[in-house]
């Protein structure tokens, strides 16, 4: 089956987002002629929406009758009309209930709530509203987006696609982090069907972190002064305004050898690493003030992007009281360095250590924690179970590590019941 990219104003072969191209067939003769589109069901799961959205819309555009509850998979409009109209009218719908109005992305979660119909962008973590004066926007406010098993299981498909691509892809990331010329501006008319957008990258804060980093091989060496002295007194003077989580590793000089297991450089990295978000932290006003853009650009300036332990050190160092509200504003930068279940771990045994020792009044927030990072795909069920299940003294000790996962028991228990529920759902639907 032939496939087009989602948006197709971008010519770029290696753009994400595909769908199939609408295939349709003309049935009958006369007043009884009607359309049948035989591939809608696939369509409208490549956009992550119903497939009655789409031939609704259709049909409004076009002025006809429609189906929008087949029994047969058989999805009809009345009179004929052809597939290239139909692929121009379906643009017209992905601008309007599928795109995210910033960054023009079409990973975005529709909600219905409070008589709004809003796109919850995965990508750069925008939530917009639809225009409700829209004849479809009546139509969606009554017969409301199915929850549950296919979100679901859309989520674990792009949680497993990313981590084969980022296991693959560790140790030779590409300069711009993405395929080239991806979309990704906040220039668009919000509404209109013309983008108008030039290709540029997968998301919003990519695009931003790209510009930033252009320029990092070209930096003349004099210019690199960071790090300069690792002698044990100068580590030590650097270590005293750290944490105490991040003393312990940075103190020691035994720290700084290669990392035997996997290959990174020394604790001195990401003390440097640590130092600087914390420095500019505190030059700023608070951790809110400390961009994502410059964090990553930082971290790919000390080569540390990629690993795995740096989610350990982010972990400590972006959030502060105000974790829970913070982690979505930090997700879309988290989300492109999480690439593997290792990468997840970090990011676990980092928020362990910085409410374990450094913010002990948060453990009571660990459940809220880790719903944050569930729901915005930071960590997938799988890592998170065996998390849930046994205490380690990996990064805190041991006592304390039975602290935070007694804390987040209610979401385990959370994560059980969502899961038997979709089971049922499912048991349900194959006795139908």
């Amino acid at each position: 089956m032939a496939t087009v990219n989602v948006r197709r104003d971008i010519a770029d072969p290696f753009y994400r987002y595909k769908m199939e191209r609408l295939q349709s067939k003309i049935e009958g003769k006369g007043n009884g002629i009607k359309t049948v589109i035989v591939n809608l069901t696939s369509v409208g799961n490549s956009l992550d929406r119903p497939p009655a959205y789409v031939i609704k819309y259709f049909g409004f555009e076009l002025g006809a009758q429609t189906n929008t509850n087949p029994a047969d998979d058989r999805w009809i409009i009345n009179g004929a009309h052809e597939a290239g109209k139909l692929q121009d009218y379906l643009d017209g719908f992905i601008s309007k209930f599928v795109l995210c109005k910033k960054c023009k992305n079409p990973e975005t979660v529709m909600e219905v709530k409070d008589g709004l119909i809003k796109l919850d962008c995965k990508a750069c973590g925008q939530i917009s509203q639809v225009d409700l004066r829209l004849k479809l926007s009546s139509f969606i406010l009554k017969n409301q987006p199915k929850k549950g098993k296919k979100d679901k299981s859309t989520k674990k498909a792009e949680r497993r696609a990313r981590k084969a691509a980022g296991n693959a892809e560790e140790d030779d990331v590409s300069q711009n982090g993405g395929s080239p010329g991806d979309s990704a501006s906040d220039h668009a008319d919000e509404n209109g069907d013309d983008y108008g957008i030039p290709a540029g990258s997968d998301d919003e804060i990519t695009r931003q972190i790209d510009e930033g980093a252009l320029d990092i091989d070209d930096v003349p060496e004099k210019e690199v002064e960071w790090a300069t002295d690792f002698s044990a007194d100068a580590v030590k003077s650097r270590a005293e305004v750290l944490p105490e989580d991040l003393k312990r590793a940075a103190i020691n000089p035994a720290n700084f050898t290669e990392d035997a297991e996997d290959g990174e450089g020394g604790s001195s990295v990401y003390d440097e690493f640590g130092k600087w978000i914390l420095d500019t932290a505190a030059a700023k006003g608070g951790v809110d003030a400390v961009d994502s853009v410059e964090v990553y650009v930082k971290a790919k300036e000390l080569g540390i992007e990629t690993k795995h332990r740096t989610l350990t050190v982010l972990a400590q160092t972006i959030f502060d009281d105000k974790i829970v509200k913070q982690i979505d504003a930090r997700a879309a930068m988290l989300k492109k360095m999480i690439t593997s279940e290792k990468h997840e771990k970090s990011l676990l045994g980092g928020t362990e250590r910085f409410v374990g020792k450094d913010k002990p009044e948060l453990i009571p927030q660990v459940s809220a924690i880790l719903i944050k990072y569930y729901q915005n795909d930071l960590v997938s069920e799988e890592v998170l179970k065996a998390w849930g299940s046994k205490a380690s003294k990996k990064y805190v000790d041991i006592k304390i590590s039975k602290q935070v996962r007694r804390s987040a028991e209610k979401f385990m228990e959370w994560l059980e019941e969502a899961e038997s529920d979709e089971e049922e759902e499912e048991d349900d639907e194959d006795s139908e």
